[in-house]
């Protein structure tokens, strides 16, 4: 490692390493599905779902281990189909803390299940798969080869570019289901959509900052984006960027301090984002006596989400009005 005082410098010889260079291409491209994805999960008040798909990230890449198949293949494939098992078991494929903690309570047993089959198989042999059990929970973004980092960028750039295309009816359905459905958007099927997404996110990203951290990827920018516009996509957006920094920084300052764990550099400059603005708003929003900054008023979102259109919708009855 070369300390410098020139910034450009740096950066020039921090990306002389290839592992770091493997590093900040994944990560970006990671840190942006999950703060686009992020908005999306704390919008739709299930923050709790993603720390379920963590600990079922965590079970997949087990059961790929005690079997000995490619991890990849139990993170992405657990996630996707245990996300469409909560959509399922909820209503209008939207799952309630209800089905989420059935399933969580599974999934911990069938990780218990899964664990004893790797430790036993594995014991005493000192190979690698006893740090991969390890790096599944807590990250290893620094060790991923080239080839890896760029799989899981491309899988994370999917993520974004099938989240642009469903974007905006997914987040006019978020904050507003029954609107939504009136106005024929196909609530249940961006509902499953969701849950396939952050099935995704969660697998991709649990090789940046480890099933127990994936949560504060998720969480941290998108609440810190909310606190700081009330303009949905604009919040969104920021939520990605907020991501993105995050990752930067903390990949940069793994690279400054050795000793530093890159996930904790990571979710610890998205903690101190989240502080920054809660500080930044908490005057602001006394004075307009509004307990979350970040959330607009029913009427402000309507006018914000749906197109001006010649008939609309009655907000409550979802009655069609029409303008003469």
């Amino acid at each position: 490692m070369i300390l410098t005082l020139n910034p450009v410098v740096g950066i020039g010889h921090m990306l002389d390493h290839p592992f770091l260079r493997s590093a900040f291409l994944a990560g970006t491209c990671i840190a942006l599905a999950a703060g686009l994805i992020g908005y999306v999960v704390v919008v739709r008040g299930q923050v709790f779902t993603g720390d379920a798909l963590s600990h079922v990230a965590f079970t997949g890449a087990l059961a790929a281990l005690a079997f000995g198949i490619d991890l990849r293949a139990g993170l992405y494939g657990a996630g996707i189909v245990f996300a469409v098992l909560m959509a399922a078991l909820g209503r209008r494929a939207n799952a309630d803390d209800t089905v989420i903690g059935s399933v969580f309570a599974w999934i911990l047993g069938l990780g218990a299940l899964f664990l004893s089959i790797f430790t036993t198989a594995h014991s005493g042999t000192g190979t690698v798969g006893s740090n991969a059990g390890v790096n599944t929970l807590f990250g290893s973004i620094l060790g991923l080869s080239s080839g890896q980092a760029l799989g899981d960028a491309v899988v994370a750039l999917v993520i974004v570019v099938v989240f642009v295309v469903i974007g905006r009816p997914l987040v006019f359905a978020s904050l507003d289901e029954s609107v939504a459905s009136a106005r024929g958007v196909p609530v249940r099927a961006l509902g499953y959509a969701f849950f396939v997404l952050v099935g995704i996110t969660v697998g991709v990203a649990t090789q940046a900052v480890g099933a127990l951290l994936i949560l504060g990827l998720l969480a941290t920018p998108a609440g810190a984006s909310q606190r700081l516009t009330s303009r949905p996509f604009a919040a969104m957006w920021l939520s990605a960027g907020i991501a993105v920094f995050s990752m930067w920084t903390g990949l940069t300052l793994a690279y400054v301090a050795p000793k530093v764990p890159p996930s904790f550099g990571i979710l610890a400059v998205a903690t101190g984002v989240y502080l920054v603005a809660f500080v930044a708003t908490a005057g602001r929003d006394r004075r307009r006596g509004r307990p979350w900054p970040g959330r607009l008023e029913a009427g402000e979102l309507r006018a914000s989400l749906s197109a001006t259109r010649p008939d609309r919708p009655h907000p409550e009855s979802g009655v069609v009005e029409s303008r003469t």
